[in-house]
C-alpha cells in the first residue's frame, strides 16, 4: 500500500514568469502577476551585493536581502538570496526563516555558525573562506565573527519570501508585549529582569 506524500513549498510556476505587480491591491499567497507586456529585464535584476553592508549597530551585522520585494521577477520561483556582513565580533542573532532552508557560503573571513534541532542539539562549525553550511528550514540558527577582521557571506534561500523571526526580538520586543509573568516563568528569571531585557528591545520597530 502506497501512502500519499504531501510536500509544502513555494508554488511551482505554471508559466515562464509571473513578475510581481507591486501596484496591485489584491491579496494572494505570493504576489499578483504583472501584465507580461509590461515586464522588462529590470524586473529580474538587482544591483548592490558588491557593497558591504553597514555593520555600525549593536550587533555588528547587516543582512542585505534579495527577495521578491527587491526583485519582482522572483515571484513564484521559490528562491531568494542575501549578503551577510559581520564586523569583527559581529553577530547575526539567533533567528529562523519559517519558509526557507538556507545555504551559506563564506566569501571572506571566518564565521562560527550553528543551528539547533527540535531536540535542542546544537550543530555548529567554524567556517573559512569558501566553506558552505546548511540551515534546515524553520530551525533557529546564528552566525558569529570571532575574528579580528570583517567577514561576509552569500546565502541562498528556498523561498521568494523566506521570512525572519529573531528569537530575542520576538519574545522581548513583541507588540503588544508578552506579559512579564509569562517570560519570567519561561526563562526562570524575575519580573524585574524581564523588564530590563524588554527595555533593550523597546525601539526595535
Amino acid at each position: 500500500m502506497a501512502s500519499p506524500l504531501a510536500l509544502a513549498y513555494d508554488p511551482s510556476p505554471l508559466q515562464d514568469f509571473c513578475v510581481a505587480d507591486k501596484a496591485s491591491n489584491v491579496f494572494v499567497n505570493g504576489q499578483v502577476c504583472k501584465d507580461p507586456a509590461m515586464v522588462s529585464a529590470g524586473d529580474f535584476a538587482f544591483s548592490g551585493l558588491q557593497n558591504a553592508g553597514d555593520t555600525a549597530n549593536p550587533f555588528g551585522s547587516k543582512v542585505t536581502l534579495v527577495d521578491v520585494k527587491a526583485v519582482p521577477g522572483l515571484n513564484t520561483l521559490g528562491v531568494a538570496m542575501a549578503r551577510l556582513d559581520l564586523a569583527a565580533g559581529g553577530l547575526n542573532p539567533p533567528h529562523t526563516h519559517p519558509r526557507a532552508t538556507e545555504i551559506l557560503t563564506v566569501v571572506e573571513g571566518e564565521m562560527f555558525v550553528g543551528y539547533l534541532d527540535t531536540n535542542g542539539t546544537l550543530f555548529a562549525k567554524v567556517l573559512h573562506k569558501g566553506d558552505v553550511f546548511v540551515f534546515p528550514k524553520g530551525l533557529v540558527h546564528f552566525e558569529f565573527n570571532f575574528g579580528d577582521c570583517p567577514a561576509f557571506g552569500i546565502a541562498g534561500l528556498s523561498s521568494q519570501n523566506p521570512g525572519l523571526v529573531r528569537v530575542a526580538d520576538s519574545l522581548f520586543g513583541a507588540s503588544p508585549a508578552i506579559t512579564d509573568e509569562v517570560l519570567a516563568k519561561a526563562f526562570r528569571i524575575d519580573a524585574g529582569t524581564v523588564q530590563r531585557i524588554k527595555a533593550q528591545f523597546a525601539t526595535k520597530k
